[in-house]
């Protein structure tokens, strides 16, 4: 069986006070609905656990009856960090789950494709990350503005999501990030910890994560909204 989490619990400073950037519009839809649709698409996809914060648990049921999505099963509660609301969602996964998607609600623009792609790659090398190559020069601030260096990028790619791994490794890798009281800002990062390496998906530059305001007027457009 192969499982999304999808991850909607987090607050967003960058948006505004107490912004919850999973459940502003874009169009005429909820952002969350484009990545709940996207995985209820997926061929691939068997079942879905949606992590919310709690204040909008009753909402997201209600969005996930809205937008026709029977492959969501569970709607659980998040935590204080993407860290939290991850391993709160591994913990809802149907046991007979062996390979886990896990992907941000605030990156609306995922594909089935993109999906399938991760998957493909976790089920032949047991992780599947979606990532873009950098184009732009990169470089080194000690602080303020002044540049002290600069990165070789050929060498460098931005992670996104999804990212998609086999259930045991990536149970593994947050276990192993827990027992080092280490807190690790996406799955890629705690499965390191277990692993060598990850495997790296080539994704489209068009997979934004929303993150300032500006973000909402460029996702729109790649939407045709």
């Amino acid at each position: 069986m192969i499982a999304g989490i999808i991850v909607a619990g987090g607050k967003s400073e960058r948006m505004g006070s107490d912004v919850d950037k999973a459940f502003l519009n874009l169009g005429t839809q909820p952002m969350l609905a484009f990545s709940l649709q996207a995985y209820e698409k997926c061929p691939d996809i068997d079942e879905v656990v949606l992590v919310v914060r709690k204040d909008r648990l009753e909402a997201a049921k209600t969005l996930v009856k809205l937008y026709g999505c029977p492959k969501v099963k569970k709607v659980t509660v998040g935590g204080k960090s993407r860290q939290e609301s991850v391993m709160n969602g591994l913990a809802e996964l149907n046991p007979e789950t062996t390979i886990v998607s896990v992907h941000d609600g605030a990156r609306p623009c995922v594909t089935p494709e993109i999906i399938s792609e991760t998957i493909r790659t976790a089920k032949k090398h047991r992780s599947g990350v979606a990532a873009v190559k950098i184009a732009d020069t990169i470089k080194e601030v000690d602080s303020g503005l002044s540049g002290t260096k600069t990165i070789d990028r050929t060498k460098l790619w931005a992670v996104q999501t999804p990212q998609t791994f086999k259930r045991e490794l990536l149970e593994k890798g947050y276990a192993a990030a827990s027992k080092k009281s280490m807190a690790v800002t996406d799955e890629s990062s705690a499965v390191e910890l277990v692993c060598k390496n990850v495997h790296l998906v080539p994704s489209p530059w068009s997979n934004i994560k929303i993150t300032y305001p500006e973000d909402l007027a460029i996702a729109k457009a790649l939407l045709r909204l």
